[in-house]
């Protein structure tokens, strides 16, 4: 397995390749002649890199079809076209790239910075009009070598997504060309779903499901009949509680809910697969829709067996939705994904209408509702519900007890059980990985104090990991520059702390000559882009201002505007 990265200059170049089964390096400047006969030596093996499906991929392919480097980054980085259109024969050549890149709002400088190591940028300006000196060549391969260990993290970060994809084509017995296929398309090739070469034009023929009983709430079936505007979302009350019905979904919750008792959160099983095999609404263009549901069943057999191998056929089942409203997929059916999204939400609101009379409303999401029963025995009456929609619509609910509810709206809650286990969900508490450990202190004070009962002053105040305050700022390139106190800074991203040292300044953002605050970046701060993993909290760490965020965030969830 070879893991790489480019860096493209005006004129020069620099790729650094780790082989990791020789725990070899190879690192060529500006020899294309090197570079293709290291390929033609190694094009059997996978490549992996970040964003490397969408970057390097092509810059390595342009080199091996005689084009220059810099004309192919000027396309993709200038001009803001994808690779792919460069050259109408890229697809002849043979790399199996494997991109590590799972969410394209995320930098690998970010990723490097959630983890604790150095995010400090080359000082070799990428836009320099010369050739690099000796010196200057060395740095940049200093620089490069380091983004292809920080890829190698990534990927034994978020390792179980290859392992998944490798066993998918185990599976299908797929040629291993197509571990470079995204998620989605992997979904269409196995489905062997094609596009009809005649558009059909009936994106807004959908249908209600013919098990659907909405006595209470037609105006939302209205809402869907006479709109045919993605942009245009229905707001109204169901069952008490603020709800909004969009094109992908709905969503309602009580704002600032806190409250004790018996709870119960009911999802829909694989809803949206589900809806696909029970109501035809798979992609049209599958040629054997018989195949989707063998996936999902066989899928449904591993998973209740704790077999790894439901992990990869998860990757068909939840991709094919999605797939169905990409255009550029073999399973683009945008009528099809329409009487999945609107049939799964009325069905929703079908439950919801039955369930009112009994329970009350919590909040309730795409594939489910939080009800809380008015006396806990009314557990069977609920069941009883549930079992009957079930039975009629053909769908299969899942049940989860719990005894207490923070919410501060449907994208922010906290619900715990008897045992005093919790599932959090929303920036302000959610768990934090190695890859978005975005100021943890304050999730995990907010948790304590919600779920423990513990003072946030005490878990922050006692915490002198200085990794548990970082915050990770990127200023993006719709601004200019980024500026710390007066001095114009090179980076982009930024690993900023609190800080009572009056000598430490304020981080902003540049355009046009005009500064502006970077939001949850304190006034005054200190800056940190080296490696912070073992580093401890230093005296200046101001950590009021951590106190007051958390504070903040707690009556945000409370309701209270103090």
């Amino acid at each position: 397995m070879l893991f790489y990265d480019f860096e493209v200059f005006k004129y020069d170049w620099v790729v650094v390749i780790t082989n990791t089964e020789y725990q070899s390096e190879e690192v060529i400047v500006n020899n294309e002649q090197a570079l293709i006969d290291f390929y033609n030596e190694h094009k059997t093996d996978i490549w992996v890199g970040y964003n490397s499906r969408h970057y390097d991929q092509y810059i390595l392919k342009a080199i091996i079809c005689g084009f220059t480097p810099q004309e192919i980054n000027e396309w993709i980085i200038v001009k803001k076209e994808p690779g792919w259109k460069f050259y109408k024969d890229f697809w002849k050549i043979q790399l199996f790239n494997f991109d590590v890149m799972t969410n394209k709002f995320r930098s690998l400088k970010q990723l490097e910075g959630f983890q604790g190591h150095d995010i400090r940028e080359s000082s070799v300006d990428f836009t320099i009009d010369s050739e690099l000196t000796s010196s200057q060549v060395d740095e940049v391969i200093k620089y490069c070598r380091h983004d292809v260990h920080e890829t190698m993290h990534i990927f034994m970060e978020t390792i179980t997504e290859f392992e998944s994809q490798i066993e998918l084509l185990k599976m299908f017995n797929l040629p291993l060309k197509n571990i470079s296929k995204t998620k989605a398309q992997l979904s269409a090739f196995i489905l062997d779903a094609k596009q009809p070469k005649v558009p059909r034009n009936d994106e807004f023929d959908f249908s209600f499901p013919n098990t659907l009983r909405i006595d209470k709430y037609k105006e939302v079936l209205n809402f869907y009949m006479e709109n045919k505007d993605y942009k245009k979302v229905f707001e109204t009350e169901i069952a008490g509680v603020h709800h909004i019905f969009a094109w992908g979904g709905l969503h309602g919750a009580r704002s600032n809910y806190y409250g004790t008792g018996c709870f119960l959160n009911i999802d829909v099983a694989s809803y949206y697969p589900a809806l696909m095999i029970e109501y035809g609404y798979l992609s049209r263009n599958v040629k054997n829709p018989d195949k989707f549901r063998e996936i999902r069943d066989r899928r449904l057999e591993y998973k209740a067996a704790k077999d790894k191998r439901q992990a990869p056929l998860k990757i068909v089942i939840n991709g094919t939705y999605g797939a169905m409203k990409d255009k550029y997929n073999g399973l683009y059916d945008p009528l099809m994904a329409n009487n999945v999204c609107i049939g799964g939400m009325t069905l929703l609101l079908d439950l919801i209408e039955k369930l009112e009379p009994h329970c009350d409303i919590i909040q309730s999401n795409t594939d489910g509702v939080l009800v809380k029963l008015r006396h806990c025995d009314d557990y069977e009456l609920i069941d009883d519900i549930c079992h009957e929609w079930e039975q009629r619509t053909h769908m299969e609910l899942e049940f989860e007890e719990f005894t207490k509810v923070i919410q501060k709206d449907v994208n922010n809650y906290i619900i715990v059980d008897a045992d005093g286990n919790y599932k959090s969900k929303g920036s302000y508490v959610k768990h934090l990985s190695p890859l978005d450990n975005d100021l943890p202190i304050v999730n995990e004070a907010i948790v304590n104090y919600f779920v423990k009962g513990i003072d946030p002053e005490e878990t922050i105040f006692n915490c002198k990991d200085l990794i548990k305050f970082q915050k990770i700022v990127k200023v993006s390139n719709k601004y200019d520059y980024a500026r710390y106190g007066r001095k114009r800074m090179n980076e982009r991203v930024f690993r900023v702390f609190a800080s009572v040292d009056k000598n430490d300044h304020t981080l902003s953002k540049v355009k046009n000559g005009s500064s502006e605050k970077i939001p949850y970046v304190p006034e005054r701060c200190f800056i940190e882009n080296g490696d912070i993993k073992k580093m401890e909290v230093p005296g200046k760490l101001d950590y009021w201002w951590y106190l007051d965020l958390a504070v903040d965030r707690i009556n945000a969830f409370l309701g209270d505007d103090k």
